[in-house]
C-alpha cells in the first residue's frame, strides 16, 4: 500500500509523491513567541513530528522547516507591556517553547528561520506584487489585492462575492480594517516603538503571512511539497500564503496541504476566560509525564477533534505504563517480524493511522506466538517517538520504599500473609513488587 495523506486543496486522499525522489520538503507553522504553547500547539507540532518521522522511516531524506515568528501585532504588545526589547521578550518564550518540544520528544527541525532574520526576502516577495499591480500602497501600508488574484478561495473553499467589506470573516488583527485586502508591510507607526526596519519598500515591519511566504520558499523552493498546521491557519493565513506566493511567481506554492484538527477540553473550545487552558506546565504538575500526553494524541487520527479530559489522560497514562511495563517483559532475539511490521505500514500509509497503528503494537505484545517482537517495536516507536525501549530512571518514593523493606522482612520470616498484604497495598499506590531471588523489583504499576 502507497502512503496516501489527505490533501486540504482538494479535500481528497492523494497517493503521495515527492517533486524529488527520496526527498520531502516539509514546512510546519512554528509558534508565535509571545506566549507559553497551550496543549493545543503541542498537538499540532507532535502531528508534524509524526509525519516527519515517518518519511524517514520510509527511507525519505526530510528537509523540516518550522518558522519561529517573532514580529507581530502581539509580540510588539507583549515586549511594549514587560518593557524589554523585542528581542530578549521573544527569546523567553522561544527558549521554553523549545524545552517543552524536548519533553515531548519531537525532533528539532532541520531548520527553524527567524521571521526577523528574514526582512530582505519579504521586501522581495512585497516589490513583485507592486510591480505586478497586485500590491497597492495606502497611507498606513501595503496591501495585497485579493481581486487581483482570481484563485483567492481555492485552499478554504471561500468564494470572494461572499466576502463583504470589514466582514468579521476578515477582519483580522492582521488586515486592514473594512476592506478584505490583507496587510504585506505596515509602515512605521509610533505604536511600534523601535521596532521597525528601513527598506527599499519603507520604513515598517512585515505583515504575518508574507513572513510564512519568505521563509518556506526560501528554503524549500517552490513549490514544494507538503505544508502542514492546524486546521485554524486554513483562512485566512494559508489561503493568503496561496495567493501571494502564487501571484509573485506565477507557480504553485504547495503540493500537499495538511491541517490537524482542534483539541477540545470537556467538549468545549480552549480559551483562558473558560479557564480550560492548558500548558504542558499545567500536565506535569498534575504528575503526568509528557510523553503521557503524547500517547494520548495518538489514539486519535490527526483529523478528529480531540477532546481533552483529565479522565481520558488518565487513562492512557495507565495504558502507557503498562504497554512499558510489557515491553521489558519480553525477551530480545535480535530479529524483526515481519508481518507486524507491515500491518504498522499499512496503517500509517493510510493518512497516519496512528490508533489503528497503536492497535498493531498492542496486538504484536499480546501475541504470544509472535516471534521478533522488541527489534519489530523498535522500528515502530522511530515513529511513535514514545521511548518504549527506554529504561526510566524511577525514584521510588519513602513511602513505598518503607513498605517494600517492610514487606522483605515479613518474607524472611515467612509471615507470608503480611508480606502479601504488603503487596497489595503497595499495588493501590500505583506500584508493583516482583520477587527477584533473595530481594524484590519495584517498578511503577
Amino acid at each position: 500500500m502507497m502512503l496516501k495523506l489527505y490533501n486540504t486543496l482538494t479535500r481528497k486522499k492523494e497517493v503521495f509523491k515527492s517533486l524529488c525522489k527520496g526527498n520531502v520538503g516539509i514546512y510546519v507553522c512554528g509558534p508565535t513567541v509571545y506566549d507559553y504553547v497551550h496543549i493545543g500547539n503541542l498537538r499540532a507540532y507532535v502531528f508534524g513530528d509524526i509525519l516527519r518521522r515517518y518519511f524517514k522511516f520510509q527511507g525519505y531524506k526530510v528537509k523540516y522547516v518550522m518558522n519561529i515568528t517573532d514580529v507581530d501585532d502581539k509580540t510588539i504588545r507583549g515586549s511594549q507591556k514587560e518593557r524589554v526589547n523585542l528581542k530578549k521578550f521573544t527569546s523567553k518564550y522561544e527558549k521554553a517553547f523549545l524545552e517543552d518540544i524536548k519533553e515531548m520528544n519531537i525532533e528539532t527541525p532541520e531548520i527553524m528561520p527567524h521571521a526577523t532574520e528574514h526582512i530582505k526576502e519579504m521586501v522581495t516577495i512585497i516589490k513583485k506584487l507592486l510591480d505586478k499591480g497586485i500590491a497597492y500602497k495606502t497611507e498606513d501600508g501595503i496591501y495585497f489585492s485579493i481581486d487581483k488574484f482570481k484563485n483567492y478561495g481555492q485552499l478554504s473553499k471561500i468564494k470572494k462575492k461572499s466576502l463583504k467589506a470589514g466582514s468579521r470573516i476578515l477582519k483580522d488583527e492582521y488586515d486592514k480594517q473594512n476592506v478584505n485586502d490583507f496587510a504585506l508591510w505596515k509602515f512605521y507607526s509610533p505604536d511600534d516603538g523601535d521596532v521597525f526596519w528601513e527598506t527599499e519598500i519603507g520604513k515598517g515591519r512585515p505583515g504575518w503571512h508574507i513572513e510564512c511566504s519568505s521563509m518556506s520558499s526560501k528554503y524549500l523552493g517552490q513549490p514544494f511539497d507538503i505544508h502542514a498546521g492546524g486546521i485554524d491557519l486554513i483562512f485566512p493565513h494559508h489561503e493568503n500564503e496561496i495567493a501571494q506566493s502564487e501571484a509573485a511567481t506565477e507557480k504553485q506554492f504547495v503540493r500537499y496541504w495538511l491541517h490537524n484538527e482542534w483539541v477540545l477540553v470537556d467538549g468545549k473550545k480552549m480559551s483562558k476566560s473558560s479557564g480550560n487552558f492548558y500548558k504542558l506546565k499545567d500536565i506535569t504538575d498534575k504528575k503526568f509525564f509528557p510523553l503521557n500526553l503524547r500517547y494520548f494524541y495518538l489514539t486519535k487520527n490527526y483529523r478528529q477533534k480531540f477532546n481533552f479530559t483529565w479522565r481520558n489522560l488518565e487513562s492512557s497514562k495507565i495504558s502507557y505504563q503498562r504497554l512499558k511495563n510489557l515491553i521489558s517483559e519480553t525477551p530480545n532475539n535480535g530479529k524483526i517480524n515481519k508481518r507486524y511490521l507491515k500491518e504498522f505500514e499499512n496503517a500509517m500509509n493510510d493518512d497516519l493511522n496512528t490508533p489503528r497503528a497503536l492497535q498493531v503494537l498492542w496486538k504484536l505484545i499480546r501475541d504470544e506466538k509472535a516471534d521478533g517482537k522488541i527489534g519489530t517495536i523498535k522500528k515502530m516507536d522511530e515513529v511513535f517517538g514514545l521511548d518504549l525501549l527506554k529504561e526510566e530512571k524511577i525514584k521510588i518514593p519513602a513511602e513505598i520504599k518503607k513498605l517494600v523493606e517492610e514487606r522483605e522482612n515479613c518474607r524472611r520470616k515467612k509471615n507470608w500473609a503480611r508480606a502479601d498484604n504488603l503487596r497489595k497495598k503497595i499495588k493501590i499506590k500505583g506500584w508493583s513488587v516482583e520477587d527477584v531471588g533473595d530481594g524484590s523489583k519495584v517498578r511503577r504499576v
